[in-house]
């Protein structure tokens, strides 16, 4: 059976999480399993700890001290970790998801989530996590890092969820771009959806080429012809602007065709397309 992983934190995104899986759920159809991942942390170094020039029966006091003072904000976590599990699970249920697992596991965030999507085929994450929901011009540290090591399609919930009636796809004749229509293309999530394939670049006989295929991918099995838009300007501005213009859309694209490495020198357009759209953005390997 199809099962979708959902991500929740602490933050206010696992509200848009549980209802972005509770979509994609009802249209493949699929089971979601919710996950909640708790840190561990070494109280000494978290508090940074400069107990090492002062006495050494002070020292003993005052690590004993961090360690219950860390047992105890573990045993929270926990608890909080199962509160939101069961939310999540409520929400997830009362919007008609009825195969709904639930799984808390203590670790690292990105390695968990490469080791439970092994059981899914989409992956469901929020924008930014709960130490950084408030930066509304950047994305959560983690994203990146599981995007680059996913094999799985990752959804990423905006803030708000709406209707979703139509799909963007970023089209730029790439191979993660073409795999990008491929998966818009054979996938039930999609049914339904008008679609709107945008390439930011010259139009001209190569450009075209690559398009006519796309919109005859994108055409088998279809009722309407996808709307098909050449634009000059940057990637992530021109195509920021038509999600922006087009209400109930989704966007699409293919994920990090690049180098972290360059990435880092040029900056890379699906970080900036993240971070500047308002909308669920779903991305393909």
């Amino acid at each position: 059976m199809t099962r979708i992983l959902a991500c929740i934190d602490a933050s206010s995104y696992a509200t848009s999480v549980c209802d972005l899986a509770a979509w994609a759920a009802g249209r493949l159809p699929a089971g979601v399993e919710i996950l909640h991942v708790v840190q561990r942390k070494d109280a000494v170094a978290a508090r940074h700890d400069l107990s090492g020039a002062i006495g050494l029966g002070v020292k003993s006091e005052l690590l004993e001290e961090l360690t219950r003072i860390d047992e105890a904000q573990g045993r929270l976590a926990v608890e909080q970790g199962r509160v939101l599990l069961d939310s999540a699970e409520k929400r997830l249920r009362d919007a008609g998801v009825t195969d709904v697992r639930q799984l808390h596991r203590h670790g690292g965030i990105v390695e968990t989530i490469i080791e439970r999507e092994a059981d899914a085929d989409l992956v469901v994450l929020g924008k930014r996590g709960a130490s950084g929901e408030f930066a509304t011009d950047h994305i959560g540290s983690k994203i990146e890092r599981v995007v680059r090591a996913s094999v799985k399609p990752v959804l990423i919930a905006s803030r708000q969820i709406g209707a979703l009636r139509n799909v963007v796809i970023a089209f730029d004749g790439s191979p993660a771009a073409i795999k990008a229509v491929a998966f818009v293309a054979g996938s039930p999530l999609f049914a339904g959806m008008a679609v709107h394939l945008v390439t930011a670049g010259h139009d001209d006989a190569t450009h075209r080429a690559r398009m006519a295929a796309a919109v005859a991918r994108l055409q088998e099995g279809r009722a309407a012809a996808p709307v098909s838009l050449f634009a000059s300007g940057h990637a992530d501005k021109m195509i920021g602007d038509y999600v922006k213009a087009l209400p109930d859309s989704l966007l699409v694209m293919g994920a990090y065709g690049h180098s972290p490495l360059r990435a880092l020198i040029v900056g890379s357009t699906t970080t900036t397309m993240i971070r500047t759209v308002r909308t669920p953005v779903l991305l393909v390997r």
